[in-house]
C-alpha cells in the first residue's frame, strides 16, 4: 500500500484512519452485540492503559520515539491479560460477569494511571500519551496509519475465514462443540482480534469512547436486520460512515478544536437514533404502527364476534342489523358503530343494503373462528394450566385474535376434540382460515 502515504495530506490520513477504524469496529462489534458482551469492550479499552504506558517507555528506551508497533504489542498483551484475569475471577469466585469486568476495568486502569505518573521521566514523547486517552486523529503519523491499515486487513481476512464458526459459537457453544469446532481456540482468536481492534482504535476516539464505536454501529445494524451476515455488512457501513462523517465534522470547525472521537461517537449515535425510530421491523414507529393495527383488528373483530353471537350463531347469515342495533349490542356511539361497520364492509365481512348490514360467508367464518379460538383457549387454561374457570375469559379475549390454525388444531387434539368450553357453551366446528381484518 503502501500506496504513497507520504503524498496524503494530514486530513486525508485522518479520514482514511477513521474509516478503517469504523470498519474494524463494525466487524467485531457485530459479535460483541450478538454475544451480549458489550461491557467487555469497555473493560478492555480501560485495561490496556498500563500496556500503552509500557509501550511508550520501551519505545523511548530503544530510541524509537513512540513506535506504534511496540505500543500496540504491549497494549494487546495487557488487554489479553485483563481478559484472562476476568476468566480466572469467574472460575474461582461466586462473582458474576459484570462484577468481574468492573474489578478488572478499574484495577488495570488505576495501574495505568499510576504508571503514567511514575514513569513519565522515562518517556521522551509522553505528550503523545494523551492521544491514547482522549483520541486525536488530527496529528496521526504515517507509521500509525500503516499499522491501522495492516491490522484492518488482518481482521477482515481472519473474520471472513472464521465467519461461520464465529457466528455459531455466538449462538450455541454446545452445538459448536458437537460439530467439532475448537471453541476455546476460537474464543482466544476472537478476543485477540477484539483486543487488537480496541488497541488501534483508542488513538482515534480515546480510551473512554472506543467501546461506543464497537457497540453503537452494530446495535444500529441489529435493529435493521435479523440476518447476521447482513448485520455485519450494515455495521461495517455504519462504522465507516461514523468514522468518516465524524472526522469531517470535527475538521469543519476552524476556530474550535473539536475532538474527533466525540464527533465520531455522536455521528454513530445519530445513526442509532434513526434506526431506533425508523427501523422497519424493530423500530419504535414500526412497533407503534403494528400495535395500532392490532388494536384496530381486535376492536373490529370483537364487534364482528358480538354481532355473530347476537344474531344467533349459525343462523347469523339469515339476519341483518341496522346501525342503531349494532351500536346497542356493542355499546358503541352511532359514530363509532358506523366506523366499525364500514371497516367490516371494507374487509368483506359484512354487506350493506340500504340501512341493513348482513354477515358474508367470510364474515361468518371469521366470527366462528374467533369464538372457537376463545372457547378452546378457555378450556385449555382450565384443563391444562389449572386456571379457575372464572379467570380465563380475559386471557382468551386477547389470544383469540392471534392464534393461528396450526396452534388451534394442536390445542384441540390435546384436549381430545371437545365440543363444549368450561361454561358449557358449544365450540364451533373448524372453519376454513382467512386473513384477519
Amino acid at each position: 500500500m503502501m500506496f504513497d502515504l507520504i503524498a496524503l495530506t494530514l486530513i486525508q490520513k485522518a479520514l482514511l484512519a477513521a474509516t478503517l477504524l469504523g470498519v474494524m469496529c463494525g466487524v467485531l462489534g457485530t459479535f460483541v452485540v450478538v454475544r451480549r458482551i458489550s461491557l467487555v469492550g469497555d473493560a478492555v479499552s480501560h485495561s490496556i492503559l498500563p500496556g500503552i504506558v509500557l509501550g511508550f517507555v520501551v519505545s523511548s528506551a530503544l530510541g524509537m520515539n513512540r513506535n506504534p508497533w511496540v505500543i500496540f504489542t504491549f497494549a494487546t498483551l495487557v488487554g489479553l491479560l485483563s481478559m484472562l484475569t476476568v476468566r480466572q475471577i469467574l472460575a474461582t469466585t461466586r462473582l458474576k460477569n459484570d462484577a468481574a469486568l468492573g474489578i478488572v476495568l478499574s484495577g488495570f486502569f488505576g495501574i495505568g494511571l499510576f504508571l503514567k505518573r511514575s514513569l513519565r521521566p522515562y518517556m521522551e514523547s509522553a505528550g503523545g500519551l494523551n492521544d491514547f486517552l482522549f483520541g486525536n486523529l488530527a496529528t496521526i503519523a504515517e507509521a500509525d496509519l500503516k499499522a491501522i491499515f495492516i491490522v484492518a486487513i488482518l481482521i477482515v481476512i481472519t473474520v471472513s475465514l472464521l465467519l461461520r464458526p464465529f457466528i455459531l459459537i455466538s449462538f450455541d457453544v454446545l452445538f459448536a462443540k458437537t460439530l467439532g469446532y475448537p471453541v476455546k481456540l476460537l474464543n482466544l482468536v476472537f478476543y485477540s482480534l477484539l483486543t487488537v481492534t480496541i488497541v488501534v482504535s483508542v488513538q482515534a476516539v480515546g480510551v473512554v469512547l472506543v467501546s461506543a464505536m464497537l457497540i453503537i454501529p452494530a446495535s444500529s445494524a441489529f435493529l435493521l436486520t435479523d440476518r447476521k451476515y447482513h448485520m455485519m455488512w450494515i455495521a461495517m457501513g455504519f462504522g465507516a460512515f461514523s468514522g468518516l462523517g465524524g472526522c469531517l465534522i470535527a475538521n469543519s470547525f476552524d476556530d474550535v478544536n473539536v475532538p474527533n472521537g466525540a464527533t465520531m461517537t455522536l455521528t454513530a449515535a445519530g445513526i442509532f437514533l434513526i434506526s431506533y425510530f425508523y427501523a422497519p421491523n424493530h423500530g419504535i414507529l414500526a412497533k407503534w404502527s403494528k400495535q395500532r393495527k392490532l388494536e384496530r383488528v381486535v376492536r373490529n373483530e370483537n364487534a364482528l364476534k358480538q354481532l355473530y353471537k347476537s344474531l344467533g350463531d349459525d343462523a347469523a347469515l339469515e339476519k341483518s342489523v341496522t346501525l342503531s342495533e349494532f351500536a346497542s349490542m356493542n355499546r358503541f356511539s352511532e359514530k363509532e358503530a358506523l366506523s366499525r361497520l364500514q371497516s367490516l364492509v371494507k374487509h368483506e365481512y359484512l354487506t350493506v343494503s340500504g340501512k341493513l348490514y348482513k354477515l358474508t360467508s367470510s364474515g361468518l367464518t371469521r366470527a366462528m373462528q374467533l369464538v372457537r379460538n376463545h372457547r378452546l383457549w378457555e378450556l385449555y387454561l382450565t384443563n391444562q394450566a389449572d386456571y379457575p374457570s372464572d379467570h380465563v375469559h380475559d386471557d382468551a379475549e386477547l389470544i383469540e385474535h392471534v392464534l393461528d390454525e396450526a396452534t388451534v388444531k394442536q390445542i384441540e387434539a390435546e384436549l381430545g376434540f371437545p365440543s363444549e368450553d368450561p361454561h358449557g357453551q358449544p365450540i364451533p366446528k373448524p372453519q376454513p382460515s382467512r386473513e384477519h381484518a
